[in-house]
């Protein structure tokens, strides 16, 4: 069935809404996925905040040619039935979430993506991407490492203090 052009223009103004404010952009073929498991990778999409757009390419084609960021960035890629995973807040989460859907569902393949900047990554990129930790837990190893030496001379300070109170308790019983 086809649809209307007003229902096109809605669709192309949703895409550029969405690719013009996100981080990034990651997509996959989803040929034979079910109803069912689109919807699942919907929620566990959402649980992280990315949002998942299945929509014509050519609409997509048509949206990016709208946003400066996107006007000179290569389409070539975008054939066969894609699905778009974009994120507002975070670059990695929409590569990720697509990967470790893929890794279940083996009608999933991640075919490439698109950083906040309009440029291409590749189907290697935007795997690698994925396989990079969030956001989130690259800011809790960072403060890890920060109080680390805190940590270290807390405990050692710690250890010394037990050792000589120890020692002054075996003086005082002897």
């Amino acid at each position: 069935m086809a649809i209307s052009r007003d229902k096109k223009q809605d669709l192309v103004a949703k895409v550029k809404t969405r690719l013009e404010g996100a981080k990034a952009t990651a997509y996959a073929k989803y040929d034979g996925l079910s109803v069912k498991e689109l919807q699942e990778l919907r929620r566990k999409a959402r649980e992280v905040g990315v949002e998942i757009l299945v929509v014509k390419n050519r609409l997509v084609i048509v949206a990016m040619k709208d946003l400066p960021a996107y006007k000179d960035t290569s389409t070539t890629d975008l054939n066969g039935q894609l699905l778009y995973a974009t994120s507002a807040e975070d670059e990695v989460a929409p590569a990720q979430v697509l990967d470790k859907f893929a890794a279940d569902h083996a009608a999933l393949e991640l075919k490439g993506g698109f950083s906040g900047d309009g440029i291409v990554m590749s189907q290697a990129d935007i795997t690698a991407l994925a396989k990079l930790p969030s956001k989130n837990q690259l800011i809790a190893e960072v403060i890890a490492q920060l109080l680390s030496p805190l940590t270290d001379t807390v405990s050692g300070l710690g250890g010394n203090l037990h050792a000589l109170l120890d020692g002054v308790e075996a003086k005082a019983t002897s």
